[in-house]
């Protein structure tokens, strides 16, 4: 017996959520792009599967690629929310809302600056902010991004005269007050000194890109003394956010970037054992820039400011000089 025409209009969540695996061609990087669970973006696209009536996507054990029905789907997806993204700036325009449009990486988002942004939204109820966080860097001229808050070397950011530095790049083991406690009382293995380590999870960087020579175990194993050593065992994880939820649940010991963990540490959230003894330099360095068509807006020179000021904040926290 043939099925019923399916008449209900889709949702709009769906959607979005099946234009950013067709897009990104993984569940996970749509997952992270979109801030929700993996198991939610899942659910979301069998529930647009059922509601079709057919299957969008080929799901491998290691890739994703879209079916011939999801590819249809996607040259329409994409023209639909390009429109109605274009409308809804254009309402929000007319009726007084101003927009600044951030891009950065989804650690940074995610430790950094999301957990900032109500001061600024408390400060500036008018001015929406719209982050746009993963770790493909976006043309900074497309036409829709005001402001990028960056991760670099001075040499990899070229020539951008325009860059401001908001702080360098510090590591820092970090472990959690109920791991400490159990180390401290010898429920755990000791963690009085870098070849205890030897008795714990570490939470390592896994990621090819040149910063992770200077994120990795490795390099801080090698500088302090215990090149050779072996953990109880390795938890391998490619974002540093979740290298700190690792550390915060007293999973592991996360190397974690002390910029974005210094509020945690003062909360004492996460503690470093080993002291400011512990940590290690790294070149890299954290950037703010300017788009061209986002320098001459108010509310863009009023976000620039308050990121900056930030920045000046956390760079006293971790005691690095202006």
């Amino acid at each position: 017996m043939n099925q019923p025409l399916r008449q209900r209009p889709l949702a709009i969540g769906p959607l979005r959520a099946f234009e950013a695996v067709a897009r990104r061609l993984s569940f996970r990087a749509a997952a992270e792009e979109l801030h929700l669970t993996q198991s939610a973006i899942s659910r979301q696209i069998q529930a647009l599967e059922q509601e079709i009536g057919c299957t969008l996507f080929l799901r491998g054990t290691r890739h994703v690629e879209l079916t011939a029905d999801g590819a249809a789907l996607q040259a329409t997806v994409n023209t639909v929310l390009d429109r109605l993204d274009g409308t809804v700036r254009q309402i929000r325009q007319s009726k007084g809302r101003r927009v600044v449009n951030v891009t950065t990486f989804a650690s940074f988002a995610s430790l950094w600056l999301i957990p900032r942004l109500e001061a600024f939204q408390r400060e500036h109820p008018d001015i929406d902010i719209r982050v746009s966080a993963h770790d493909g860097l976006e043309e900074l001229e497309d036409g829709e991004i005001d402001l990028a808050l960056r991760y670099a070397t001075p040499e990899q950011l070229g020539r951008a005269e325009e860059a401001q530095r908001l702080f360098g790049e510090t590591l820092t083991p970090v472990i959690s007050p109920w791991l400490a406690g159990r180390a401290a009382t010898g429920e755990a293995p000791p963690l009085r000194q870098p070849a205890d380590l030897v008795g714990h999870t570490l939470a390592e960087e896994d990621d090819q890109r040149p910063s992770a020579e200077y994120l990795s175990w490795r390099r801080w194993l090698r500088e302090h003394g215990v090149a050779t050593l072996q953990p109880r065992r390795w938890m391998y994880l490619n974002f540093t956010y979740q290298q700190v939820q690792a550390a915060l649940a007293g999973q592991a010991v996360a190397l974690a970037r002390l910029a974005l963990v210094s509020e945690q540490l003062q909360r004492g959230d996460l503690i470093e054992p080993f002291g400011p003894e512990g940590r290690a330099s790294s070149p890299f360095v954290y950037w703010l820039l300017l788009s061209r068509h986002g320098r001459g807006r108010p509310e863009v020179q009023q976000f620039s400011a308050w990121v900056l000021e930030q920045a000046r904040q956390s760079r006293q926290d971790i005691g690095e000089q202006d």
